[in-house]
């Protein structure tokens, strides 16, 4: 879809917006071709996988469609709404071991024990291809494509197997992966010459398979082959994507999905101003209070939530003053407190703490500039 992005940034952006499949992610491209390839007899006795990530969710519900028997083992510190969810999709979910590595172990001791197929998201020649029909419906849908922008970091299948698709159809189209400056795990693992096993995310929560340790040679091998560049977003960046697709699209993403559209609100990608560009939004699996503390934290990098403290009088009529300036220069109070007892040496005084929504930056900078003239002393709380 053409995006109303476009004009903003300078060039024509078009969102392939993967976040609409039924379980919130492109995975399920990558999965449903790996499960339609097993055996009839495999797909009678079952699957099972070990985890509580996107690739699980697309495993439970089209094993479901397809009528596969599907089992998932999650640790039980895994979130109840993703258990919920594969139970919902017709999974068997059970909850076993504090960690990852526990529930792994219990569920190839199962698929031992049962005879399912024990599955884990690896980069096959299969489950490529699944995910490289992104690849293939951008070059159709999107004509005379000067390039296109993909999440990468350690999960990189969607990257390689796109990048095969449309390197094939169209060389000249360039190609270029986005990944966390926080944990660059695939420019590392491009560099070694093979898979990078020594990153890890202590926020995974928010960074999903972006941060996730690099997980095959044969994607890498296509990414070094294929990929045309690698660059790195802040975490900031990342934010402000989210709440540009939140505002202009209506698309609520995670930080997977939003990653690839936060090269171009950084300005990583200067070369593609006036081209035609598409932009995979592969996932929408943001839990609720990450998503609140999210947009919270892009308003405030986007200069549009401020916070400042300033010391009045503790007289009646001092804080009407001090609410008519914020009134007149059209700034919305968010939250405002007092505090009379522990801020200053002098008397009948009282600190204001005001948190205030403003239009953007320079909105801010007249009501900043605004208040200094009336209270000198006025403290702004900096990002």
């Amino acid at each position: 879809q053409y995006s109303r992005l476009s004009k903003q940034y300078g060039m024509d952006i078009y969102l392939k917006k993967e976040f609409l499949q039924y379980t919130g992610s492109v995975k399920e491209r990558g999965v449903l071709y790996l499960l339609m390839s097993l055996p009839q007899e495999q797909q009678r006795k079952g699957v099972i996988v070990a985890s509580d990530s996107n690739f699980s969710m697309a495993v439970a519900y089209h094993a479901s469609e397809l009528r596969i028997p599907a089992f998932v083992i999650v640790p039980t510190s895994t979130a109840p709404a993703r258990v919920r969810t594969c139970r919902e999709f017709g999974a068997m979910v059970i909850s076993y071991g504090t960690a990852a590595k526990d529930s792994q172990v219990h569920a190839r001791r199962l698929a031992q024990e049962n005879a399912y197929l024990y599955l884990e998201e690896e980069d096959s020649a299969v489950y490529l291809s699944g995910l490289g029909t992104v690849g293939l419906e951008m070059y159709e849908q999107v004509p005379k494509l000067d390039a296109v922008i993909f999440p990468a970091g350690g999960h990189c299948g969607l990257l390689a197997g796109s990048a095969a698709a449309l390197k094939h159809l169209n060389p000249h189209i360039s190609v270029i992966g986005v990944e966390s400056e926080s944990f660059p795990v695939l420019q590392q693992s491009l560099k070694a010459g093979h898979p990078a096993d020594d990153q890890a995310c202590n926020n995974h929560h928010f960074y999903g398979d972006v941060s996730g340790v690099c997980f095959g040679s044969n994607s890498l091998q296509l990414t070094g082959k294929l990929v045309d560049k690698v660059v790195t977003v802040r975490e900031e960046d990342i934010l402000i994507s989210m709440l540009r697709l939140l505002e202009y699209e209506r698309a609520t993403v995670d930080a997977e999905g939003a990653i690839g559209l936060a090269a171009l609100v950084a300005g990583k990608l200067p070369e593609l101003k006036g081209k035609r560009v598409a932009v995979v939004i592969c996932s929408g699996n943001l839990e609720l209070h990450l998503l609140q503390q999210c947009i919270a934290r892009a308003l405030t990098l986007d200069n549009r939530v401020s916070r400042f403290s300033l010391v009045i009088s503790d007289c009646p009529g001092d804080m009407s003053k001090l609410l008519e300036i914020l009134a007149r220069e059209e700034a919305r109070v968010l939250d405002i407190k007092q505090e009379r007892t522990f801020v200053t040496p002098e008397l009948f005084t009282v600190e204001v703490i005001c948190t205030v929504e403003t239009r953007d930056k320079i909105h801010t900078a007249q009501l900043r500039n605004a208040l200094l003239e009336r209270y000198p002393t006025t403290a702004w709380t900096e990002r």
